[in-house]
């Protein structure tokens, strides 16, 4: 928030002023125009090449376990795996089923031992990493001479696994810290690409990454490898530029939508930041199914960032807290009541939830959209708390702003909101999502403290005392240090219960589950090295927008 809104005496309004910086992308992707010739030929040349993986991963079965687990995670890594989920899923499926409990002669192979953990973990299953036990010596440490073999690769696929980790699992927590000493002495001796893959996980782990991000980056990577599989780099970087394709018409949609709107000269107080909201979305699903999915969320995105910015960079108490029960009554007649630079939002806000209704309608789901508008009306509730908290200079204990600040972290309203255009998401998906489900506070709680970190210093900057940081270090009498190092140790918490909340059994379907683990990787990638990538998308996010929005892969 900027410096407290005040009312003088003669009713002259001083408003606060944020100085956002404009957007980094100008019209650029307004206008988009599909080569029609080029995306069929690809697409031909895509199905050929499926039928060819298809084959392969179906002659895997008969190969050994180190040989299947490489060629799956490969398939996966190069983003080819939702062409082949049923396949995929069998194969894992009777992976576990042959040996669940790790005993098998090949897993005294750190790599294939730690790869297979990992990516049973990934999928559901509940394995026990006691299986690592066997690379411990008899004090509970990992044996020296792991680091002395020169196996920089197991060393990787451990500390890969090691991300995978839920409450309890001490020896993950030594397998990090293990894994993490031994690649940085390394990395120095290593020759490319392996040494190019270690720093890569050092910076961000591969579990914790936006899938897509991490696509670009292994088709490079791949590349170098003196053992790639052709067939499956030809299809993986067709693939990512078909997709592309119909990343950037759908880009281009959002663009047009935003700029219809204006609010970039009628609201010159908000952010501008519709490219950053897509490539948000496309952190939550890439694929070619979800596209009405992430068209809606992107639109969503933007529109709260507009509302955050009214309660935070402009308004003043009585003018917000009419907005605030003109939202809450979500009646178009409310507009009158409201300030003229208000009924723009208002209206903007109303339009696009009804023209939710109309677009689910023609499938019969229109029913859904009341789900994501009650998250809307609770986040604008919370906003105005927060808002009033801020000008009137009130701090609260930390558990009271914890209260409130898990729904202004706008995860709780993104969560539903993905989940409008997913056709295969139903009426019970949305109810026990209203519930808030233990994995969906891990994530919003994730959200919450880990955006704190990162805006601490420009939010106490700007005079607001009511931040979650400010809040901690006076209940408890600590310093800063101590504060960021404790909400840092909730979002490893957090973390933890997302890892855990994707094991099966699960009360809803994977396919729902994923975008809740999804919209917490978002998080890790957007506030790296607590930088505020939305706000501040030139470091942070810019290198990722160019290569999944920009650049295509030369074939």
């Amino acid at each position: 928030m900027a410096q407290a809104a005040l009312i003088n005496n003669d009713e002259k309004i001083v408003r606060p002023v944020a100085n956002f910086s404009p957007s980094l992308w100008g019209d650029s992707f307004h206008s988009f125009s599909v080569d029609n010739q080029v995306a069929e030929k690809y697409g031909q040349e895509i199905e050929t090449l499926k039928e060819e993986t298809r084959s392969m991963l179906g002659a895997a079965c008969e190969r050994s376990l180190a040989e299947k687990l490489n060629l799956i995670d490969t398939v996966e890594r190069l983003g080819l795996a939702y062409h082949f989920e049923k396949q995929i899923e069998d194969m894992l499926d009777e992976i576990y089923k042959e040996d669940p409990n790790f005993e098998g002669h090949e897993y005294n192979d750190l790599y294939t031992c730690a790869l297979q953990f990992r990516m049973l973990r990934q999928h559901g299953y509940n394995i026990s990493p006691k299986i690592f036990s066997r690379f411990q010596d008899a004090n509970g440490k990992f044996k020296e001479s792991l680091s002395l073999s020169n196996d920089a690769k197991g060393l990787l696929s451990l500390y890969e696994a090691s991300h995978v980790r839920i409450h309890g699992e001490d020896i993950l927590e030594e397998a990090l810290a293990f894994a993490t000493a031994h690649l940085e002495s390394a990395t120095p001796h290593l020759k490319s690409p392996l040494s190019k893959q270690v720093m890569h996980a050092l910076e961000q782990s591969l579990h914790k990454s936006i899938p897509r991000v991490e696509t670009r980056y292994f088709i490079s990577i791949y590349e170098e490898e003196e053992l790639k599989n052709d067939v499956l780099l030809r299809f993986a970087k067709l693939d990512y530029n078909l997709l592309q394709i119909l990343h950037k018409q759908e880009l281009s949609q959002v663009s047009r939508w935003w700029k219809d709107l204006d609010f970039v000269t009628t609201l010159p107080y908000a952010r501008d930041r519709a490219v950053e909201c897509y490539f948000w979305t496309m952190g939550v699903y890439a694929e070619p199914q979800y596209s009405q999915a992430r068209v809606m969320l992107a639109k969503t995105i933007a529109m709260i960032s507009i509302v955050d910015d009214t309660f935070d960079a402009y308004g003043i108490v009585k003018e917000l807290e009419v907005y605030t029960d003109a939202i809450q009554r979500w009646d178009i007649s409310q507009i009158d009541r409201l300030p003229d630079y208000m009924k723009i939002s208002f209206k903007a806000l109303i339009d696009l939830y009804e023209d939710y209704e109309k677009e689910l309608s023609t499938d019969g789901r229109s029913y859904v959209v009341h789900y994501a508008k009650e998250r809307m009306k609770e986040i604008v509730r919370n906003y105005f708390v927060e808002a009033k908290w801020f000008i009137e200079g009130y701090m609260p204990p930390v558990s009271e702003y914890l209260n409130n600040a898990l729904a202004t972290s706008t995860y709780y309203l993104l969560t539903t909101t993905s989940y409008l255009g997913m056709k295969s998401a139903a009426r019970e998906d949305f109810e026990w999502l209203a519930t808030n489900p233990k994995i969906l506070e891990a994530n919003v709680t994730l959200c919450r403290v880990v955006d704190d970190i990162a805006t601490y210093e420009v939010e106490k900057g700007r005079g607001q005392i009511a931040t979650g940081i400010e809040c901690y270090m006076r209940d408890y009498g600590v310093s800063t240090e101590v504060a960021m190092e404790k909400f840092q140790e909730m979002a490893e918490i957090a973390w933890k219960d997302v890892n855990e909340g994707i094991l099966r059994p699960t009360p809803v379907s994977t396919e729902i589950l994923t975008r809740i683990l999804n919209l917490a990787r978002i998080i890790d990638v957007t506030y790296k090295h607590n930088q505020d990538g939305y706000t501040h998308p030139e470091k942070v996010l810019k290198p990722h927008i160019i290569a999944l929005l920009v650049d295509s892969i030369e074939i």
